[in-house]
């Protein structure tokens, strides 16, 4: 088991690496040449800017029981049937049962920006988010544990 970051859009790598290294794992950051992130801790696997590419590597080098911590719906949806563990960046945990919903509303958002419309931006991040992230992810490594 290990922690699998998508680093161009994550604000809490390095509160993330405090619980890797607070259970001992590894914690993996793919990140894109366009963003300079180091880590006296985590393995950073820097990427070259193509579209999407980081989104495969993190796909491709996920594997069953790790958690992956990612804002991108897509990512999450090819992660959750290897048995991996996915969370958002604000601590939401995505599922096999609600990944299609989000999804969704994904694909109607976008059609909507097609046609010209315009839709509401994310809410502004909060320090619950944070809190919420950290504890789900903990609560992941806790309940994977006690098998």
């Amino acid at each position: 088991m290990k922690i699998i970051i998508d680093g161009d859009a994550c604000p809490s790598i390095s509160k993330i690496e405090l619980i890797g290294k607070k259970y001992g794992m590894l914690v993996e950051i793919f990140c894109d040449i366009n963003h300079y992130i180091i880590s006296d801790y985590a393995k950073v696997s820097v990427v070259d800017s193509g579209f999407q590419s980081v989104d495969m590597y993190v796909i491709n080098n996920t594997k069953k029981d790790d958690i992956v911590v990612t804002q991108d719906f897509g990512v999450a949806a090819l992660c959750l049937p290897k048995g991996a563990k996915v969370v958002n960046t604000n601590g939401q945990i995505y599922t096999n049962d609600n990944i299609d919903m989000l999804l969704e509303k994904r694909h109607i958002s976008q059609k909507i920006r097609r046609a010209g419309g315009r839709m509401k931006g994310p809410k502004k991040r909060k320090s619950s988010d944070d809190k919420k992230l950290l504890e789900n992810i903990e609560k992941i490594i806790n309940k994977s544990n006690s098998y």
